[in-house]
């Protein structure tokens, strides 16, 4: 196989409402479309979903348009490969840029699902014919308005809730919802918002029988975090941290935390995110799929990888339109009174790209050949 032509669109899609995090609020999500046309005739397509500013990540939508370009086309036009870790290992001189990586990588997936005849979900390994969803609500205005859209998605059968925290917003929000919902499947992310000395405001959260939390303390540390696990009960999840397999080898190595989040985009990919996904289940590690405001074609690959036999707990995979006013998928997902999402099992992406909604939002495109 070799790849004859890459199209980039950078789409920005009008969000329905923000979404605010310890970090910064999201109002506008651009996110880069990846387009790859082969030698044999075949088309692929994967999303490069950064954010628009690097507070989650170095990484933006206009950094993945520029490493795509200039750094990775030039390394995989052209180039001959027969899997998809062949295709990786020309990436290697490339550090980092996980989700440009992604953006390509997941592209030429959906091609080799296609040519084989087999669908995402059994070319990965998964075992899973539905994966549960929970639903991921930001920082609000009041805690008021917190509770009434956990009322909502409750309602709809989401079978998970997730809040941001920050100092500040962390104990009398928890308290508020343990008050009005009872024993709910609850977790809560900190975005790296804290530190080891707040670690009297994170024992406080043992009181309140979370299922895990997310990322309390920085970014790029696996060490503060052993301490910490060490002295809460509740189990640390660690999400921005963890980069490759071998972050999450250290992490555990280290017993700093219990449970990881498994973000394709983050890790570079489905090809990494299943390694991280069996080194964990090696050793009792439980993981979950995370997401990062994907359209629908980003979430397909994100629902392929949550149907591995090791994601226990709810993905982050609400339906598109509850962020976004359209979609670049026709007949997206949708989630059943249960709160299940089915795994597409046929060929490609599983579902059918609307070219035609990609043009319309395409506010920057780029030919590379």
């Amino acid at each position: 196989m070799k790849i004859k032509r890459m199209i980039l669109y950078k789409v920005e899609i009008p969000m329905i409402t923000s979404f605010t995090t310890s970090f910064g609020t999201v109002t506008e999500k651009p996110t880069v479309i990846v387009k790859v046309e082969t030698n044999e005739g075949l088309v692929g397509f994967g999303e490069a979903s950064a954010l628009p500013f690097p507070f989650y990540k170095p990484e933006t939508t206009d950094i993945c348009m520029l490493a795509l370009k200039e750094y990775i086309s030039p390394l995989v036009l052209n180039k001959k490969f027969k899997t998809i870790e062949e295709l990786m290992n020309l990436l290697k001189p490339i550090k980092n840029h996980n989700f440009s990586k992604t953006g390509l990588e997941c592209a030429v997936w959906m091609i080799i699902s296609l040519k084989e005849g087999k669908s995402l979900k059994e070319l990965l390994g998964g075992t899973q014919d539905k994966i549960a969803v929970g639903e991921s609500i930001g920082i609000k205005k009041s805690i008021k308005e917190t509770l009434e859209e956990i009322d909502l998605r409750l309602s709809q059968g989401f079978r998970r809730t997730k809040i941001k925290i920050q100092p500040g917003w962390d104990i009398e929000v928890v308290k508020a919802i343990r008050n009005k919902f009872g024993d709910i499947y609850l977790m809560v992310d900190a975005n790296s918002a804290y530190t080891l000395s707040d670690i009297s405001i994170l024992k406080k959260l043992d009181n309140y029988n979370l299922t895990m939390i997310e990322q309390p303390l920085a970014d790029d540390d696996i060490v503060d975090h052993s301490t910490l696990q060490k002295q809460i009960k509740t189990p640390i999840c660690l999400d921005e941290s963890i980069h490759s397999a071998e972050d999450a080898r250290r992490a555990i190595y280290l017993d700093s935390c219990k449970i990881i989040n498994i973000k394709p985009g983050r890790v570079g990919g489905l090809l990494e995110s299943k390694k991280i996904h069996d080194i964990c289940k090696e050793n009792k590690i439980s993981v979950w799929c995370g997401g990062m405001l994907e359209t629908g074609i980003g979430r397909a690959f994100n629902i392929a990888v949550a149907s591995l036999p090791n994601f226990i707990y709810p993905a982050d995979m609400s339906p598109v339109n509850f962020f976004y006013k359209d979609d670049l998928v026709k007949d997206s997902f949708s989630v059943d009174k249960n709160g299940y999402i089915t795994v597409p099992n046929t060929p490609g992406l599983g579902f059918e790209v609307n070219e035609k909604k990609i043009q319309k939002y395409t506010i920057e495109k780029l030919v590379i050949e």
